[in-house]
């Protein structure tokens, strides 16, 4: 068992070390979770007392064997109940975080088999992101940004690295959702916008911002 600070956290330094450097600095923790230094230090010390974490101040921090396994199985939880909410109760894909936030903390395995068992072992949430399974396994699929395609290049919207929000409304206002098909018509050297054709219908110039947070598989 586990408190809800300590499973932030290792699902924090989870997300930064597959995402920056497997190491991961008290700053970057202090960053993410709008905390000051001399309070993640704290909490990186009982982590590291109950074989969660690597910790050598000064150095940065890595997840032990059993700190990933469990940061895993909040990620696995929060986004199951993304799906269920999303797929079972109507929300929009938007609406879901905070809520999927408070509900990642149930702490009952067989519950969270059953449902994944009942949304039928899905392999990805409502954003694309990749569910791991029971056993911590994790299939990530090969995806690209819209601002890294080449003209011509085309693709299916098969998930997005911001989940804010007002992001989100945004991708739904513009009919950029998952499973839309993009075309690359023409990459705007000035300001790094782009000018995409969507489902083999309507042109859209999207900007830079957009462009790098909208993830592709070709």
């Amino acid at each position: 068992m586990h408190s809800f600070t300590e499973e932030n956290y290792l699902k924090t330094i989870y997300h930064l070390s597959t995402t920056n450097s497997l190491v991961v600095s008290t700053n970057q923790i202090a960053e993410i979770t709008n905390t000051k230094a001399a309070s993640v230090t704290d909490m990186l010390k009982k982590l590291s007392d109950k074989k969660l974490i690597n910790y050598i101040r000064y150095q940065g921090v890595t997840l032990t064997e059993n700190g990933k396994n469990a940061a895993l199985n909040i990620i696995r939880k929060h986004r199951l109940w993304e799906v269920f909410l999303v797929e079972k109760l109507g929300f929009k894909w938007d609406e879901v975080h905070d809520i999927a936030e408070e509900l990642e903390h149930i702490n009952s395995e067989m519950l969270i088999n059953r449902l994944d068992d009942f949304l039928g072992n899905p392999s990805a949430d409502p954003h694309g992101d990749p569910i791991p399974d029971r056993k911590g396994a994790i299939q990530q699929k090969k995806m690209i940004r819209i601002s890294e395609m080449n003209q011509s290049e085309c693709g299916i919207i098969s998930g997005v690295s911001e989940h804010s929000s007002i992001f989100l409304k945004l991708l739904d206002k513009l009919g950029l959702t998952l499973g839309t098909h993009v075309l690359v018509r023409e990459k705007i050297e000035f300001d790094g916008s782009v000018i995409i054709q969507i489902n083999e219908q309507i042109d859209q110039t999207i900007s830079r911002e957009l462009a790098k947070n909208i993830l592709i598989m070709l």
